[in-house]
């Protein structure tokens, strides 16, 4: 857990508190990818991971997700409504959804052109 919680830059007291009493939320969100790091899972859903990060927890916590995406052996679903965690994490690919269902599926460059045009100039061609 020392070894998971220096990586992300996670102040060892930290380790001695009830999970996430007393946490800011970019300290959640490091204490949450320490916990990932540690249970080790062959799969991961990361749902809005990015929400409440300040611009230098949201590189830590990227940086996270990427070492756990250079792992063959792993998989991450990672969910975002905004391109500022994809300009850290770079996906295999994008999907949009809509009413529960996937409407679109591209490269990382749809992210870029949704971010960019907006949700309904994108869907014109769907």
């Amino acid at each position: 857990a020392k070894e998971k919680a220096g990586l992300l830059k996670l102040d060892m007291d930290m380790l001695k508190r009830n999970v996430n009493v007393g946490f800011s939320g970019g300290e959640k969100k490091r204490a949450e990818m320490v916990q990932m790091g540690i249970l080790d899972p062959a799969f991961a859903v990361l749902d809005e991971t990015d929400s409440g990060l300040d611009i230098d927890a949201l590189r830590v916590v990227g940086d996270g997700i990427n070492a756990i995406m250079r792992n063959p052996e792993k998989g991450v679903l990672l969910i975002t409504h905004y391109q500022r965690l994809l300009d850290v994490v770079q996906p295999d690919r994008v999907s949009i959804l809509s009413k529960g269902r996937i409407v679109k599926t591209g490269g990382p460059e749809l992210a870029t052109d949704l971010e960019r045009e907006g949700y309904d100039a994108v869907m014109a061609d769907a």
